[in-house]
């Protein structure tokens, strides 16, 4: 069984590891087995790592840009995803 990551160190982790361990995490605790010790340790960790993997995709989110065609000329336009009002 996969051993919990120290807390501290999640901030540092690239987003995939972040997403893999979230994946893990979950699997151990679908699973049901682990002690209830583990269990909250495991969904502590779960819920630290969702909120890292959210706060890195926000942040790449605003990296990204549209090119948008604007009366015959190419602009560079902030991707937005909220909905656009009508």
């Amino acid at each position: 069984m996969s051993e919990p990551l120290d807390l501290s160190s999640l901030e540092s982790l690239p987003f995939e590891k972040a997403l893999e361990r979230l994946e893990e995490v979950v699997e151990l605790l679908e699973k049901g087995d682990a002690p209830l010790e583990q269990a909250i340790q495991l969904f502590d960790e779960g819920m630290k790592l969702a909120h890292i993997c959210g706060k890195k995709l926000e942040w790449a989110e605003q990296k990204v840009e549209m090119l948008v065609n604007e009366n015959d000329e190419w602009k560079k336009k902030p991707f937005d995803t909220e909905e656009e009002p009508d």
